[in-house]
């Protein structure tokens, strides 16, 4: 992690942004002391991912994909059965 001071950061931020982008994370200092981190938003790798919620669905009704009929629908809709 690259630490700068505010001045740096102030005069490099274009610079600082593109390795933030690459992934890296930027530390700020003000007088040595680290006052905050720059980080992207994109953080590759967090999320949900498949297969995490594996064994924790106990019943599944064997029609659970088979289409609705128009009576079923949550909502009212304008089509005539």
């Amino acid at each position: 992690m690259k630490t700068v001071n505010v001045h740096e950061a102030k005069s490099t931020l274009s610079q600082l942004l593109a390795a933030v982008e690459r992934g890296e994370e930027v530390l700020i200092a003000r007088a040595g002391r680290p006052v905050a981190r720059l980080t992207s938003l994109d953080q590759p790798g967090r999320g949900m991912a498949f297969g995490t919620l594996k064994g924790l669905i106990s019943h599944m009704a064997e029609d659970f994909d088979a289409p609705l009929t128009v009576e079923e629908w949550p909502i009212e809709s304008s089509v005539e059965p």
